[in-house]
């Protein structure tokens, strides 16, 4: 039986901010690959070695974790005041589908460095030695995002002594803005309310504020829901039952959230929304044994990404935090102590996190002009990805 041989396809593996993904220039894909549709789902669950039912992703580029399940597929942007379009697609582990229906925070640090290294940044925008701001059109949420990339003798400078907890070595920082990350004809809390009642059939019924900034998410109080804010991945991810509970919110909020019409629809949208859970500040000890004082935060925050608690955290759902902190009354607001506030820091798995939102209301009319936070990102590793050529 004659068997078609691997293709090569020009690809770039790299880390951004607390995630790894494999970014393609579209030019370089095949041609089936280079429109959405079926042959480009297909193409990048091979790269990425999914649907993959022993959970490993022994054969192919994932990582068999949400933070490492992800493609990236840029292109020169024709959006005026924009330099690159940046399209994003999480790869589900275990089932044959990827899904678009949002953007990876993450990786967005590494967007601007991909561009500039793939001449999707016009020449004169790019200063020798400094700071260069590129201009992003994120194509599945339809937002801009602005990240500042050193530059060094007219490259980009990767290495640094920015920290970032969640990453074991440091790097270059790299700030990103996500600019009016909800439009003014978009409901920032799609129910209307800043807290919600969120009945969930079987489990309970639980305070919940779900808000559409950054990625939609719902967020609980810890207490509600058994847990003190302080959990790191284990005491989730090895309770069975308590993903499924968490799953079974995660359908019913997206529900309240006019997301999906049932709840059968939300096996198809695993990457959104998220459902993340508040509590005051309390110290602990993170995954890599450093001690996260009380005093040093706001407030902790765990969130969960496709089925499982991260590891750290998304960086569309610090946009999530960062806007809804900034919002006198929702819960994460009130986890921090409530009032007024420009920022928050708040532990996660790995650490903690900063993150500033720019917010203002008037008459209960929320408006975030944008949220900002540092990240890094780095190459770990450039060349061609090769796939089986009748894969797709």
């Amino acid at each position: 039986m004659n068997h078609k041989p691997q293709i090569k396809i020009p690809a770039t593996y790299m880390r951004g901010g607390t995630s790894k993904g494999v970014f393609f220039n579209l030019v370089d894909l095949p041609e089936a690959a280079q429109v959405p549709g079926e042959a480009r789902d297909r193409l990048l669950l091979r790269v990425i070695g999914s649907p993959d039912p022993y959970g490993k992703h022994t054969d192919g580029m994932g990582g068999a974790t949400s933070s490492t399940s992800k493609t990236v597929i840029l292109a020169k942007s024709d959006k005026p005041d924009h330099d690159v379009d940046y399209l994003f697609g999480q790869v589900s582990i275990d089932k044959p589908f990827v899904d678009w229906s949002g953007n990876c925070g993450n990786l967005t640090a590494a967007v601007g460095s991909f561009a500039i290294a793939s001449g999707l940044v016009e020449a004169d925008r790019l200063p020798e030695n400094g700071v260069a701001v590129v201009r992003i059109w994120q194509k599945n949420i339809e937002k801009t995002i602005v990240a500042h990339v050193p530059m060094t003798d007219g490259e980009v400078q990767e290495t640094g002594d920015f920290e970032l907890d969640g990453v074991t070595f440091p790097a270059a920082e790299v700030q990103v803005e996500f600019m009016s990350p909800v439009d003014a004809s978009e409901a920032m809390f799609p129910t209307g309310n800043l807290v919600d009642e969120l009945e969930v059939p079987g489990i309970g019924t639980f305070p919940a504020t779900m808000i559409n900034a950054g990625i939609p998410t719902v967020f609980l109080n810890a207490a509600d829901i058994g847990y003190t804010g302080t959990e790191l991945q284990e005491a989730i991810n090895g309770d069975p039952a308590a993903l499924e509970r968490f799953e079974t919110i995660r359908a019913y909020g997206a529900i309240r959230m006019g997301l999906i019409s049932d709840v059968a629809e939300a096996a198809a949208r695993q990457h959104t929304p998220k459902v993340a859970f508040v509590a005051p500040p309390a110290g602990y000890t993170a995954s890599s044994g450093k001690a996260i004082d009380a005093a040093d935060i706001d407030l902790n925050v765990r969130a969960l990404s496709m089925g499982k608690l991260h590891h750290a955290m998304m960086g569309t759902a610090a946009v999530a935090i960062g806007t809804a902190a900034a919002i006198p009354g929702t819960l994460v607001n009130l986890a921090a102590g409530g009032g007024e506030r420009g920022s928050v820091t708040f532990g996660h798995p790995s650490g903690t996190l900063k993150v500033g939102a720019e917010a203002s209301g008037q008459g209960g009319d929320w408006t975030v002009n944008k949220v900002v936070m540092s990240r890094s990102a780095r190459v770990l590793m450039e060349g061609t990805v090769r796939i089986p050529g009748d894969s797709f």
